[in-house]
């Protein structure tokens, strides 16, 4: 009997990796949604591949996208928070730059 691919292995580890990236540029919350997409793809890979490990070859791939999946998800969560501690804090985007300028300002 001939091996198979998972359908969602490539495509829950790009998302995976990318919420890396997205996580530090959207205040977190892009990496949540792509984070969270890889992890659903994931599973449900996982889920087939428990039915006949057998016939799938690249179930540590699945593996390996859950595991980055996880930690983007981890990362995304947390960079949301600071963020949104950061907003009320100062009370604006706006504020929060005018303080680091002054801070930017003061130590030249």
């Amino acid at each position: 009997m001939e091996q198979q691919k998972l359908p969602n292995a490539t495509i829950s580890l790009i998302l995976g990796i990318v919420s890396f990236i997205a996580c530090c540029f959207s205040s977190g919350f892009g990496g949540v949604l792509l984070s969270a997409i890889a992890l659903y793809l994931a599973n449900k890979d996982k889920k087939v591949a428990e039915e006949n490990p057998e016939l799938y070859e690249n179930y540590g791939q699945v593996k390996t996208a859950r595991i980055i999946a996880i930690v983007g998800l981890i990362l995304s969560i947390i960079i949301s928070i600071i963020c949104l501690v950061l907003i009320v804090i100062f009370g604006s985007v706006e504020a929060i730059q005018e303080e680091l300028l002054e801070m930017q300002n003061a130590q030249a």
